[in-house]
């Protein structure tokens, strides 16, 4: 979303027969009226850009409470809250797949690869593949100790696109934001994995990511999508 400042200038006062300057001059520039709206146009400014990173943490945030099957606000569309620990396995795992999404052996790769990237990276990628509303739901949170430094990637078909991600904090100061919806819009649209399987859209994704949290951060890490 973006918002344009669109000021019409005037050449001339009503009733005037002096023209205003198009630039100002010395003596205009330290005017109470300028610094006024100096200050307007500034503070205007940082509201916007406050309103677009707060919009942008509202998207994701919500994305994962759509994807949880909580009770989500806006667009969750009245979707009925959803925790059932008992779907959790026994056994801590790092993959969830209650829709049976993956076979044994592409749950075995995923799982290595989520366990190299913590070791080489030391953010956590966490994978739960669901068909809402069979879900273990707000379940994982505290199974999977999410924090900061955690990635949970939801894979549900239910709502179109089958990648959905919420990202820590620390996670969201090493990766540009551009690169979650990138990648959903790659490996995660209808038709992708309509055509490929849900399986191939998933493993895809975890690839992407592991290169993505691989490459050393600066103006043009993750750029692509692997």
């Amino acid at each position: 979303m973006a918002f344009l400042l669109h000021l019409q200038p005037s050449l001339k006062f009503p009733n005037s027969s002096h023209p205003i300057p198009t630039r100002p001059s010395s003596s205009s520039l330290s005017s109470p009226t300028n610094s006024s709206t100096q200050k307007n146009s500034i503070d205007f400014s940082k509201w916007v850009t406050g309103f677009r990173s707060k919009s942008l943490n509202f998207a994701l945030s919500t994305t994962l409470s759509l994807a949880l099957s909580l009770t989500g606000v806006g667009f969750a569309e009245g979707k009925v809250g959803v925790n059932k620990p008992e779907l959790l396995p026994e056994d801590f795992s790092t993959v969830i797949d209650v829709a049976g999404f993956l076979s044994d052996g592409q749950e075995k790769r995923i799982s290595q690869e989520i366990a190299d990237i913590e070791k080489d990276t030391g953010f956590k990628l966490r994978v739960l593949a669901q068909n809402y509303p069979d879900t273990p739901g707000l379940a994982i949170k505290d199974y999977w100790q999410v924090d900061d430094r955690t990635v949970i990637f939801v894979a549900d078909p239910t709502f179109g696109n089958i990648l959905n991600f919420n990202v820590g904090a620390s996670v969201d100061l090493d990766i540009p934001r551009s690169f979650w919806s990138r990648l959903a819009g790659k490996y995660g649209n209808i038709f992708y994995w309509k055509e490929k399987g849900e399986d191939a859209s998933i493993e895809a994704a975890v690839m992407a990511i592991s290169n993505c949290l691989r490459e050393p951060v600066g103006r043009n890490n993750c750029s692509e999508v692997q």
